[in-house]
């Protein structure tokens, strides 16, 4: 067995490496040889860790350490690239609400360094969302195999599932994967290795435990006694996952041309300014047109409640400053304005600043947080990583000899909400096709529009205009799915929680929420605060109508982008040469100026972009091809990990550009 290795600070700079087994109990090789001796700890100087965290890399073992941001950062400008780990941050806020794990320890213990102000609470239980079970496979996550305890369900099937009722996922065997293969244990690596020769041996076990130590084995536990273990533990292993590929890709960063984004700006609002606070030439021309056809030299169109008082006093009747609102007035000061908003947007979003700011040697390094959205999706940190507006993605462009490689899951969470409803007549529309296309063709809608209309509402709960105009027709061609979504929205009517198909578990509504519920059930409660009620009810479940799905999503492309990572890295490295950044790939297989293992992540195709749905690998140009089947595999690899063999196909459409703006 492979063991998991606890990163924790040990003081005045330096680090401590406890080696343990999946309990969290203390783990020694049955020599007692190699870099722990006859201990299961040693100390190691922080200089030191990055070159002995790549020596103990060669056995595979699982890092585990408080925040993945904080650790692997540094290990990756060093060239140090590790394969698996398990973030006690990401993975307790997901072991703590979860309704699988809610009688853990970890659970119902008071909330400590490992939870954040966000992650107060205990989620109360209420109902899980899920489907049929799916059947064993290889899998990415080998962090699975070593939990003997559980005990894989032998039932399989597809169909849809009472959202109130968790089925089981068997345990994930197999080899394939993560490189946890028949290579040298930590036990291999001696003393007499040369870089780590003279490192800090504990003799005795180490005392007292760190937080890490503690918190892992709480982990742990909660895992082993959950309610569905294989469930949760595969969510966690992909939230840690998805912190590895989000250091990367801020450590590789996005190609981005400087040169490149300048011209755009240029061309769109003029030159430069001289100095922060003036406008570009082109928002003053639009300024003059918009005040000249206001008659009111006034007009700040910067300021909303300012740019509302101006248009009332032309006699424009608008409540606010919204495009789709300004869209319906009819007043030739519309068009400039509207106009305006959009170069503004452009130039406080992605302006000059905003270049200066984030992007550096051609690389634009955004701060990812990966479960930064209640349902697991991504966030970020400054730089909006995640609202990349078409404006721009010209400038986002390969180096000289590497290609981009783009792909995007077709539909994502309406095929979700096929799988997870186990909808076979909506599974079936979406076979070999576009789902849209594929329901107009089964007569339940007449346009792709409306397909796309209603099912958006389905999901999010929208009863009103188009798209609830044809939610009853979809209801009737595909009742399961509907059924599913309309279940969880009544569960969050309730005030109760649901739970995705992995296990992550929505929040319960807020004490505000419940007081305006309690008053509107009290005897002498007014109809004004029924009311109240039941808005802020309907409100709540459309919410929970939607976390299940979305949430669900979420873990799709967690499963996606991890089997991304390790297939991009197991790619036949011995084509590549370790050119500098910008230099040019060989076109055709050579010889390697260096061994493929010294070849750092950057040197390699990679993951640079993330955006929900949608991926970008920097690669060079001869491995595109690869690149683009890798990517394929990934999605169909990521549908059978969550759905086993449910018929429900998550295809990915996949362009080979030279700038991101090519791609759609």
């Amino acid at each position: 067995m492979t063991p998991f290795v606890i990163v924790a600070p040990a003081g005045a700079g330096r680090v401590r490496l406890l080696r343990t087994g999946d309990d969290g109990l203390p783990f020694t090789g049955p020599d007692g040889s190699g870099l722990f001796g006859a201990a299961a700890a040693v100390t190691v100087e922080g200089s030191d860790l990055a070159r002995t965290v790549a020596v103990l890399e060669q056995a595979h073992p699982r890092w585990v350490w408080d925040d993945t941001s904080r650790w692997y950062p540094s290990l990756l400008a060093a060239g140090v690239r590790v394969e698996r780990c398990v973030d006690l941050r990401l993975s307790h806020a997901i072991l703590r609400h979860s309704t699988l794990t809610q009688d853990s320890e970890l659970a119902m213990s008071l909330p400590g360094v490992f939870t954040s102000v966000a992650q107060v609470g205990v989620p109360a239980p209420a109902s899980a969302a899920s489907i049929h079970t799916p059947a064993p496979h290889s899998t990415l996550f080998d962090d699975l195999d070593d939990l003997d305890e559980l005990a894989p369900s032998s039932s399989a099937g597809f169909g849809a599932t009472d959202p109130r009722h968790s089925d089981r996922i068997p345990r994930v065997n197999g080899t394939g994967g993560t490189g946890d293969t028949d290579g040298p244990e930590l036990d291999a690596v001696t003393d007499e290795t040369p870089e780590l020769a003279g490192r800090d041996h504990s003799t005795e076990d180490p005392e007292p435990d760190t937080l890490e130590i503690a918190e892992f084995r709480r982990q742990r536990d909660a895992i082993r006694t959950a309610t569905d273990p294989s469930r949760i533990a595969l969510l966690v292993a992909a939230e840690s996952a998805g912190s590895l590929v989000a250091a990367e890709m801020q450590h590789a960063g996005l190609p981005w041309s400087a040169a490149l984004h300048d011209d755009l700006l240029t061309r769109l609002l003029g030159p430069r300014p001289p100095a922060p606070g003036i406008r570009p030439a082109r928002l003053e021309e639009l300024l003059a047109s918009i005040r000249t056809l206001l008659d009111d030299p006034t007009v700040n169109p910067d300021s909303p409640a300012e740019l509302v008082k101006s248009l009332r006093r032309a006699g424009l009747n608008v409540s606010s400053t919204r495009s789709w609102e300004l869209k319906n007035v009819d007043h030739p000061a519309i068009p400039p304005l509207l106009e305006y908003k959009k170069l503004a947007r452009l130039l406080t979003a992605n302006g000059w600043n905003w270049v200066d700011t984030w992007v550096r040697e051609g690389r634009f390094h955004p701060n990812y947080i990966p479960g930064g959205v209640v349902t697991g999706r991504w966030a970020s940190e400054g730089g909006g990583a995640l609202q990349l507006p078409k404006q721009v993605r010209s400038a986002v462009v390969a180096d000289p000899g590497w290609k981009l490689v783009v792909a995007d899951a077709a539909q994502l969470e309406p095929r979700i909400l096929a799988a997870l409803a186990g909808d076979r007549a909506m599974a079936a529309a979406g076979r070999d096709r576009d789902l849209y296309d594929g329901i107009v063709a089964s007569g339940a809608v007449d346009t792709r529009a409306h397909a796309k209309v209603g099912m958006l509402g389905a999901m999010y709960g929208g009863t009103t205009g188009e798209s609830g105009r044809m939610l009853p027709r979809l209801a009737r061609a595909y009742p399961a799915a509907i059924k599913f979504v309309e279940d969880a929205a009544r569960v969050g009517e309730a005030g109760a929680v649901v739970t995705t198909r992995l296990g992550r578990t929505s929040p319960r509504p807020s004490d505000a929420w419940q007081d305006v519920q309690d008053e509107a059930g009290a005897d002498n409660a007014t109809e004004a605060a029924r009311s109240r009620a039941r808005s802020a009810a309907r409100s709540w479940g459309r919410f929970t109508r939607n976390f299940v799905v979305q949430g669900t999503a979420a873990e799709w492309a967690l499963c996606w982008i991890s089997a991304i990572r390790r297939r991009l890295w197991l790619l036949d490295a011995s084509t590549l040469a370790p050119t500098a950044r910008g230099g040019a790939a060989p076109t055709a297989p050579t010889t390697p100026t260096a061994p493929a293992t010294d070849l750092r992540l950057e040197q390699r195709p990679h993951l640079a972009f993330f955006l929900h749905d949608e991926v970008m690998v920097h690669t060079p140009a001869h491995l595109a091809e690869a690149v683009a089947e890798e990517l394929r595999d990934a999605a169909r690899e990521a549908g059978r990990l969550i759905f086993g063999d449910a018929p429900v196909q998550f295809p990915v459409t996949v362009a080979i550009v030279d700038s991101y703006d090519q791609a759609k």
